[in-house]
């Protein structure tokens, strides 16, 4: 079986779609498409149900990919380590983390590290799913928690804080609640629903629950609640590392202890080794020492 087409459907696979696929690859679709083509001809059956929304596996797709995962991860770490046999840190490196810490605390720190290690071709995945170091989905990941797979490599950096906002607007109308029992008068904007992991983000709308109080809003995403209370909507609880020297918010002094979330760095036991992932990991430590939030 032609390896470079078994990556190429493995690509295809994780992406859903040509197109996904294409932009991961910088491949055009039909290359993409005739390389799926010349390996299902190859195998002699179909790999892929075509949809006008994506792709889905067949059966024979979904055993295809279940016994060669193994050994695309294999050759994966073969070429991770070649390349890492150069002397200078160099070639690809992912990390992954969520929207609100790689978007407002990660990438504005990352101009050192792209300046003293310019061969590292870095990639930041940034998603509030939880993607698999241990399945090669990112190289590195930077998590709310503390992980649970022994084969993973993990550092505490900091404890991220949170405390509930509101606008100066919004005070002004409604007052400053200083104990649950007085936001039955207020507005709340949630979260919604969340990933296990940052299960804690919910803590206002828990709270409130015993006396009947629903959100006004809920957005599952912390840059737009945080966009939410900037207009005057309601008050959200925010992580602190969110709330820069511009922002015209007001931090609401709460009689109750609010969420504090410990958060990891974290790298595949196999990764060891790696240059470029020992770079970074020093880089982010340093970084995560000037941690004042």
């Amino acid at each position: 079986m032609d390896w470079d087409r078994l990556r190429i459907f493995h690509i295809v696979a994780d992406a859903g779609s040509f197109s996904h696929a294409s932009e991961e690859i910088n491949t055009s679709q039909s290359a993409i498409s005739r390389q799926i083509s010349n390996l299902e001809y190859e195998v002699g059956i179909p790999l892929f149900h075509r949809h006008p929304r994506g792709l889905i596996l067949t059966e024979q797709g979904e055993l295809l990919y279940k016994r060669t995962r193994n050994i695309v991860d294999i050759i994966k770490d073969a070429e991770f380590e070649l390349i890492d046999s150069k002397e200078r840190p160099s070639g690809d490196l992912s990390v992954t983390t969520t929207v609100g810490l790689g978007t407002n605390w990660l990438t504005p720190r990352l101009g050192d590290f792209t300046s003293k290690f310019p061969e590292i071709n870095l990639e930041l995945r940034l998603t509030d799913a939880e993607l698999d170091v241990g399945m090669r989905e990112a190289d590195i990941a930077i998590r709310f928690h503390k992980p649970q797979q022994l084969d993973l490599i993990q550092r505490k950096l900091f404890t991220v804080h949170f405390h509930l906002y509101a606008s100066p607007n919004y005070l002004n109308e409604y007052g400053t609640p200083s104990k649950t029992s007085d936001l039955k008068n207020h507005k709340i904007v949630t979260y919604g629903k969340a990933p296990d992991y940052l299960k804690e983000i919910n803590w206002l709308e828990n709270i409130t629950k015993e006396y009947k109080i629903k959100p006004i809003l809920k957005i599952g995403n912390i840059k737009g609640l945080h966009m939410a209370v900037s207009n005057d909507i309601g008050i959200a609880m925010l992580p602190d590392y969110l709330i820069g020297q511009d922002d015209n918010l007001v931090r609401i002094a709460f009689n109750a202890k609010l969420p504090e979330i410990d958060t990891y760095l974290t790298y595949a036991e196999e990764r060891r080794n790696s240059k470029r992932i020992a770079v970074f990991r020093e880089f982010i430590i340093e970084k995560g020492k000037e941690w004042a939030f």
